[in-house]
């Protein structure tokens, strides 16, 4: 790894952060959020706070959300309560401006196979390329990055031919090659070995201090320096204060409003829980049940 490697990879994070008007002045922080996957509430009353410069660690046991926090703060999950906010507004508000600002790395390699290296990195520099972009300030960018995670030596190598620990180095390098001020890292360690976790944290180091914001999750040890810690099990809900929270956000969660004790059918037909009582033959509800599966 050379000098020359890190002072690009450095001023492509700080380019991104210096988008906003006042770098230093960015937070990014969500409140009363609960999150509901299936039918299962994962976690509620969860808030957490982000300035410039910082980074949080989320823990806690596997099902406890980590993944799906990660998730709602990319805007790829909607949250059933509560508000994600930047300094400046509201993330609903302006969806498109916030994917802008973030870059998500999650457990999935998000690398087509027949592509090489260096055109899987090309492709999503252009994909998040700003108008100030140039062919050239992104082929320089996509080089940086590649010899920073200590992969010129691959970048003509088809992605199908990479090793686990190759392609989480490619996965990662999109963080430079696509810079934003928040990067959202899902178990980013998975696959690397001791000298690659080593580069990735002084990637992390170098992101922050040039301002970026760091969340990331994993169950491997990873130097994160004045990292705040965000423990999830603190927001985990027991089944009864679930129900009640169910009953808060939906009234009726699963049926019509003469019916609620009878959660997948109606009020005359308990016994047939996903039809009516005159059609058990249509498992999810016939032409004589349409009051089966309302939802608010």
């Amino acid at each position: 790894m050379t000098a020359a490697a890190s002072a690009p990879a450095a001023s492509s994070a700080a380019a991104a952060t210096a988008a906003a008007a006042d770098p230093s002045a960015a937070r990014f922080e969500g409140r009363g959020l609960v999150c509901i996957r299936g039918e299962r509430l994962v976690f509620a009353h969860l808030a957490f706070s982000l300035a410039a410069g910082e980074a949080l660690l989320l823990l806690g046991p596997n099902g406890s959300g980590k993944s799906s926090l990660l998730r709602l703060m990319a805007g790829l999950l909607r949250p059933a309560a509560g508000t994600l906010a930047w300094h400046d507004g509201p993330v609903a508000d302006d969806p498109e401006r916030h994917h802008a600002r973030a870059r998500y790395v999650g457990h999935s390699d998000a690398i087509k196979p027949v592509l090489t290296a260096r055109e899987n990195l090309t492709f999503w520099a252009r994909v998040c390329a700003g108008p100030a972009d140039t062919p050239a300030t992104l082929a320089a960018r996509v080089d940086a990055a590649l010899e920073r995670l200590t992969l010129t030596h691959l970048a003509q190598v088809p992605g199908r031919m990479l090793s686990a620990g190759q392609k989480r180095r490619l996965n990662l390098a999109r963080l430079l090659a696509a810079p934003a001020p928040l990067w959202l890292m899902d178990e980013p360690t998975t696959a690397l070995d001791k000298a690659s976790i080593a580069v990735l944290e002084a990637v992390m180091a170098e992101h922050r201090a040039a301002g970026g914001m760091i969340a990331l999750s994993t169950h491997q040890g990873v130097t994160l320096p004045g990292a705040r810690v965000l423990d999830l099990d603190a927001f985990a809900v027991d089944a009864a204060t679930a129900w009640g929270l169910h009953e808060d956000l939906y009234e009726t969660p699963h049926g019509g409003a003469d019916a609620p004790q009878t959660p997948h059918g109606g009020a005359d037909a308990p016994q047939t829980p996903h039809g009516g009582a005159d059609a058990p033959q249509t498992p999810h509800g016939g032409a004589f049940a349409p009051q089966a599966e309302a939802r608010p």
